[in-house]
């Protein structure tokens, strides 16, 4: 289906995160026509607060995304949609993405489109996640700093989380649920640094209050923690990169070049599907950046072929 005349857009952006919203921003001050998709499925559904953002430091993402969304509205070049994108096919003139039920005309992409987590299989953790179960020291040690502290990982993974929680606590359990996979070295620094290694398999997390109380193993015996972070394998929420040919990196990071453009003409990335540093503030720069490469990109086609 051809896009109407009024479906043509110089940019359509997929993911409305921080990466999204600070690109959207940066773009619609910069005159174009901007289409903002979201299908709803934040990395952050569980959060109750968003860290390390300077001037928005323990926000609720909710309410952090309402407001940027707000002050997306002082720009009428900025149009925003609850909606998924399904597809995006290379044209002469740019990107043909079907945007639910319709097909839009896009100039660039830029995919925003994020991560999703894995959570331990374990029982009690989907009702702890976000409270006192997380994933990233960086946005929660502090708040559980000196406390008793968990961490669930096997091999590199779990010894790397382990050390990285040593600089907010001293008091620190690794559960690796089973064969901790670990090198001799490794075990021998986890025990210089007083890091508890417990190998025996998890049976459930109990709480109270809605709060962690103690890890449960299936031989009946268990800690006291307050915390328990994890570090485990995350997914990206949309395989368009994929499709449209973008490479990636031996992380599993969409790979990209200056301003954020990938090795797909006129498609462009940001925020947590990039692998870099997971941090939101770190995703809205990123957002900019790729925002100021396509806007430099569209000026110049423009530039050089007036109509």
């Amino acid at each position: 289906m051809q896009p109407s005349p009024a479906e043509r857009f110089d940019v359509v952006i997929i993911g409305a995160g921080p990466a999204g919203l600070s690109a959207a921003l940066v773009l619609g001050r910069c005159c174009r026509q901007v289409l903002l998709c979201d299908r709803g499925t934040s990395r952050s559904w569980a959060s109750k607060a968003m860290h390390g953002f300077i001037s928005r430091d323990g926000i609720a993402p909710t309410e952090f995304a309402a407001v940027a969304r707000r002050e997306l509205e002082r720009y009428p070049p900025i149009h925003y949609e609850a909606v998924e994108v399904t597809d995006a096919i290379p044209t002469q003139q740019g990107f043909a993405v079907s945007v639910g039920s319709r097909t839009v005309q896009a100039r660039k992409l830029l995919l925003a489109t994020g991560l999703t987590d894995e959570l331990p299989a374990i029982e009690g953790v989907e009702a702890l996640f976000g409270i006192s179960v997380f994933q990233c020291p960086y946005c929660d040690g502090w708040e559980y700093r000196d406390r008793q502290v968990a961490v669930y990982g096997t091999h590199d993974r779990g010894f790397e989380m382990a050390r990285a929680l040593s600089a907010w606590s001293r008091d620190i359990v690794l559960c690796t649920d089973g064969s901790a996979g670990l090198r001799e070295d490794q075990r021998q620094q986890l025990a210089a640094n007083a890091i508890a290694l417990v190998e025996q398999r998890v049976s459930r997390l109990e709480s109270r209050h809605g709060t962690l109380r103690y890890i449960v193993f299936a031989d009946g015996s268990r800690i006291a923690r307050d915390v328990m972070f994890f570090d485990l394998p995350s997914h990206g929420q949309s395989d368009l990169a994929r499709r449209l040919g973008c490479t990636f990196t031996s992380q599993g990071g969409v790979r990209c070049d200056k301003h954020e453009a990938t090795a797909v003409p006129g498609v462009y990335v940001a925020g947590n599907i990039t692998r870099n540093v997971q941090l939101s503030i770190v995703a809205a720069a990123e957002g900019a950046t790729a925002a100021f490469g396509i806007n430099h990109a569209l000026t110049q086609e423009d530039f050089e072929r007036p109509t």
